[in-house]
């Protein structure tokens, strides 16, 4: 699969780079300049540019389905001007890809208790939505739409130049986290240990790869380089919903292997050991 020693130093150094600082990335190298490392080694973070295009993709949409969810005008514009806006957009596109009735959903959390004193409207929303999609029943759902089964995926309508730059980035994002995953198990790196043994049979080893990835994919995000499938203790809201659904897969890979689940995080101890996803 075109697996190269270059490949492994790309990896090794952006997971460092990520996890740590560029200068632990260019340390391990071996180069006297981070320059080097930066231009060379350190690939760009597919997930965030991802969450970026999709915050800029989806904006108007999510406006307009403020304004038809019970908000009034003066309402809509101090949740779009405050700095919560960007954090909410991402929670709805995360409650998007657990529940396909968002349209639906939104109202009724909106006018479900009065808003009148709140002092951010946008985080209460926020609070609301994450509360109603991570303990909806499961008949209203469909299969979530996540990203290597992490990044919640943009959907609806958008310009076509924005539904291509995303395709393109998710394409990239699904390719990194299946290679890195099919090199860990072929490897045998230290945190694939827990994971069990790869299926012999063909249908269940590509469904213990597909929670593999998953578990490759948080580490790349947050730059985990512990010999545990999750490293420390995730830090920040948005990381522990991520590693709420990384532990999940990490559970199925587990019985998939034929392992009985196990705790694999640690407490945390020393914090450069991996980061925290910045929120958009």
């Amino acid at each position: 699969r075109g697996i190269t020693l270059r490949w492994y130093r790309r990896t090794g150094a952006t997971v460092i780079a990520r996890g740590a600082s560029t200068d632990a990335a260019a340390t391990f190298l071996g180069h006297g300049s981070t320059a080097i490392t930066e231009g060379h080694y350190i690939e760009p973070d597919r997930t965030v540019e991802y969450d970026t295009i999709a915050s800029v993709a989806q904006r108007e949409r999510w406006v307009a389905l403020m304004e038809r969810s019970g908000l009034d005008t003066k309402q809509v514009d101090l949740v779009v001007e405050s700095e919560s806006f960007g954090p909410l957009m991402a929670e709805l596109r995360r409650a998007e890809a657990n529940h396909p009735k968002l349209d639906a959903l939104l109202p009724r959390l909106i006018t479900a208790r009065d808003l009148g004193d709140a002092d951010d409207l946008g985080a209460v929303i926020r609070q609301r939505l994450q509360r109603a999609t991570r303990t909806g029943s499961s008949r209203e759902r469909a299969a979530p739409r996540f990203i290597a089964g992490l990044i919640p995926e943009a959907i609806g309508e958008m310009t076509s130049e924005m539904r291509a730059a995303l395709d393109e980035r998710k394409g990239l994002i699904k390719h990194r986290a299946m290679t890195i995953a099919e090199t860990a198990a072929r490897a045998g790196e230290p945190w694939t240990a827990s994971l069990g043994n790869t299926p012999s049979d063909s249908r269940q080893r590509q469904a213990w790869l597909k929670q593999v990835r998953v578990i490759a994919a948080y580490r790349d995000r947050y730059g985990v380089t512990d010999s545990t499938p999750l490293g420390q203790a995730a830090g920040g809201a948005n990381q522990r919903l991520d590693a709420e659904r990384t532990r999940a897969a990490l559970q199925n890979a587990q019985r998939l292997g034929g392992v009985s689940p196990v705790a694999t995080t640690k407490r945390p101890a020393d914090r450069t050991q991996q980061r925290t996803q910045p929120t958009l």
